[in-house]
């Protein structure tokens, strides 16, 4: 017994091929894959070009290097890859709630409080993307957020100082957690492994990440690959409250990101 049509699942068919392409094309998009995907409909044109023309060098070339290319793909897109799986099948509903303004208050006073003592800080808000293999590498919390805390993690000495704290579901989840080293080459080359490994965090997940310098006291946010810096409280909190109440697109975070950098420039 037939439950569906051979109409229906044809539709079916499209509809989901079309949402893995989209998907796929947006997370090209956001790597260098970009580029290399150019690189190689140029060489499939090369080989349908030879292929008609009948240049039998040309063919034994392209085909002997079809025939290694899916294991070079693996090992130069080991990171894009890496970062493809993190994402697949792990969306869900904002885990910071922040009706309760009293989480996001908490955190900037902790940030804040840190940066006037040269201390620094690197904090991460869960969003869509599950956090879970970055948590693995932390100790585990599961505290409340609370800003006496979060200060207390990160004071020198601490055994938990290093490494980043994230936080889901309106709770401290874990500390001392590592994060990816950002290879972008748009990044000064003053910026340290905090700042490095925020930004690389912000560009495999949707993660907001807050960074407190050591050396400048300055609060930065990091987002969708993108680093915002020297922020003030208000700046801060504003942006927090509104990429953390909803759900928002990448075009939108930033915007809203940017919007007080443009001010600020004019």
């Amino acid at each position: 017994m037939k439950l569906l049509s051979p109409l229906t699942v044809f539709a079916i068919e499209i509809i989901a091929l079309w949402f893995i392409y989209y998907r796929a094309l947006l997370f090209i998009e956001t790597t260098r894959g970009k580029q290399v995907l150019k690189g190689l409909l140029f060489i499939l044109f090369i080989f349908l070009v030879s292929q008609i023309l009948n240049l039998a060098v040309m063919k034994w070339i392209l085909t002997k290097l079809f025939a290694i290319s899916v294991l070079a793909f693996i090992v130069i897109f080991q990171p894009e890859l890496r970062r493809g799986l993190a994402r697949l099948g792990e969306y869900f509903p904002f885990t910071l709630v922040v009706g309760e303004q009293k989480a996001v208050d908490e955190i900037i006073k902790a940030s804040f409080t840190l940066a006037r003592r040269n201390i620094g800080a690197l904090i991460a808000i869960q969003r869509q993307v599950n956090l879970e293999p970055f948590v693995e590498s932390g100790v585990n919390i599961e505290s409340l957020i609370n800003s006496d805390l979060l200060i207390a993690i990160f004071t020198p000495y601490n055994p938990l100082h290093d490494g980043g704290v994230v936080i889901e579901s309106n709770k401290i989840k874990t500390a001392a957690c590592l994060f990816p080293l950002s290879q972008s080459s748009k990044l000064p080359k003053s910026l340290g492994t905090r700042h490095r490994s925020a930004v690389g965090l912000s560009e495999e997940t949707d993660a907001v990440i807050i960074i407190v310098s050591e050396e400048t006291g300055k609060v930065s946010l990091a987002l969708r690959g993108e680093l915002h810096q020297d922020l003030n409280a208000e700046e801060l909190r504003e942006k927090l409250l509104v990429l953390l109440n909803k759900k928002v697109t990448k075009e939108e975070d930033s915007l809203i990101a940017a919007r007080d950098e443009d001010s600020k420039n004019n």
